[in-house]
């Protein structure tokens, strides 16, 4: 955007693109919620035994928790990437 033609700072902003779509999704996710939608990683949520209906109900138990934290942990992941 910048003029900047470096295949290091296109690998990096790639990175900084994935970290801030996933933590918008997870920041959109209890106003998305009280329109009965749910759009995160369904394999995440069956690896913890969570379903859509749990978000939607608001639900904040442990397992749910965990979701949420290895999705963030994904952003966390491409962060360390761009260091």
């Amino acid at each position: 955007i910048l003029g900047v033609k470096d295949v290091h700072a296109d690998h990096a902003a790639s990175h900084i693109g994935k970290a801030q779509g996933i933590v918008t999704c997870l920041r959109a996710t209890p106003y998305h919620c009280t329109r009965q939608k749910v759009f995160l990683p369904m394999d995440i949520c069956m690896l913890h035994g969570v379903s859509q209906e749990d978000f939607i109900r608001g639900k904040q138990e442990k397992n749910v928790r965990d979701v949420i934290y290895d999705i963030a942990s994904q952003a966390h992941i491409h962060l360390e990437h761009v260091r």
